[in-house]
Formats: C-alpha cells, structure tokens, sequence
C-alpha cells in the first residue's frame, strides 16, 4: 500500500512550504506542492490526495489582513470542492497563515445548515476570527501547546508539543460567548497554550488569544487550523534547549504529522 499523498498549497507570500514538506516526508507521505492557482485550475487533483495543507507565511504581504486575500481565493474558487475533499474523508491542515486562510475560507465552522455563499461569507455572518495580537506587536518566541478533548481525529488529549509562534495576527477571537460555547460543546477547540495556573499568561499564552486557544477543527475533526509551527520541530536539534532535554531521536513537532499522516486514507471526491 503506498504511503498517503498530501498536497501542500503556495503562493505570493509563503514561506514555510519547504519546512512543511520536510516534516510530511518525514513522517512518511508523498507530497506534491502546488501553487494555489494551479490547483484551483485541477481542483480535481484532490482525488488523488488525502491531506490538503496551507502552510505558514505572509500570503500576499497581509494585504487588507492576515490571509485575507488567499481567503477569499480559497473560498470563491474550490469552497464547495474542499468542503467535498473533507466530507468525503480528506484531511485539511492550515499552519499560522494557513490557519488565518482557512478562517478567512468559513472550511473551519461552516453554518449549521446550508446557505448561498454569498450570505454564509458575508460580514454578518462571521463567528471565529484572528485579530491583531493582543501586544500589539510581532511575537516570535517558542511556546507549548497541549492538545484539547477534541473532535480533531489525529490529535490525543493531553498530548503537549512545544514549537515556536511566530505571528503578529494570531489572536483568536470569538463573536460573543455563544460561540465560544458552541466550539467547546462541539469539540471544535483542539489546541491551547499552555499557561502558568496563576499570574500572568502572557507569554506562555503570546497573542491574548481567548480561551488560550492555538487551533481549532471543524465540527467533523478532519479540517484543523492552529497559529504555532509544529514542522519546525521535527529534528532533535531544533529545540533550542535540545542539550538539556535529554536523549531524543526526533522533535515533538514530528508526532504530529506522523499521527496525521496515519489517519489519512485515500479519499473521493
């Protein structure tokens, strides 16, 4: 049986396919990247693929926001093909700018019951966001993250992965605390910073995110967006305190994709 494929996406702006690439090869896909315009060209290029990835960086130079533009592409050129991709049992990752693109998208929490396009994206219509963070600066500083009781179908409770964030827009934020409820009672909420019991969370916690919350998944656990780079922490040296953790043969960031990579199956669409 050959190892699973994963597509991973690129464009204007993107800067971390390479090391996303490395880290899926290493944990044993087959891997095409693909410009975004070329795919949108052969949506039908998903058949053959399993994981679909957006990987991290300043996709068309942040203009109007962060992902805003990939967003809009994503969501007017292939929404319904990659809202097939997931149903049909395909895993969709968005990594930091790839996180803000498929917010900006609606994959992540799409509407409880069908609706045009043009009234399910609209301005009214938003519920989940990522705003400015809350130092109101560019934070760039290794944290921990730690998996939640999740729908997301590769992540295990209390799995912790240290990894860098490396974001200036990486605030999640919520509408009000209806939706905050709702993404908890669905299991929406995967990953969260790791922060001290008491004082300030700040910068365990490095964008004022509510909740502490680093990634969410769509109601099926299949689509994930989180603002922290697992896939710069695959290797054993890529920690910067590697000498003082002890023997280890890989960086935690590699389960991640490994557990990723094994809950892909050839998907339909």
């Amino acid at each position: 049986m050959s190892s699973p494929l994963a597509i991973v996406t690129r464009t204007a702006g993107t800067n971390c396919d390479a090391e996303t690439v490395r880290a899926l090869e290493l944990a044993g896909a087959r891997v095409e990247l693909i410009h975004i315009h070329q795919l949108l060209k052969e949506t039908q290029r998903l058949e053959e693929a399993s994981m679909c990835v957006f990987p991290g960086g300043f996709s068309y130079g942040d203009d109007i926001a962060a992902g805003r533009v990939y967003g809009l592409e994503l969501r007017d050129g292939m929404y319904a093909e990659l809202s097939s991709f997931v149903a049909n049992g395909g895993l969709v990752l968005g990594i930091c700018n790839g996180f803000q693109v498929l917010a900006e998208s609606g994959i992540l929490d799409p509407p409880a019951e069908p609706t045009p396009a043009d009234v399910l994206h609209s301005a009214e219509g938003r519920q989940i966001a990522l705003h400015a963070n809350a130092s109101n600066r560019f934070e760039c500083r290794w944290i921990e993250l730690e998996a939640a009781d999740t729908a997301c179908v590769w992540l295990e409770e209390g799995q912790r992965i240290p990894c860098p964030a490396a974001h200036a827009e990486g605030r999640f934020v919520v509408r009000d605390d209806e939706v905050l409820g709702r993404l908890k009672s669905n299991r929406q909420v995967a990953l969260r910073y790791v922060v001290p019991a008491e004082g300030d969370p700040y910068p365990a916690n490095p964008n004022g995110a509510v909740d502490h919350i680093a990634g969410v998944c769509d109601p099926s656990g299949r689509a994930l967006g989180l603002m922290p780079h697992p896939e710069r922490n695959v290797l054993p040296w890529n920690h910067p305190q590697w000498t003082r953790r002890g023997a280890r043969e890989e960086g935690e960031g590699l389960s991640f994709f490994r557990q990723m990579v094994h809950a892909a199956s050839p998907v339909s669409v």
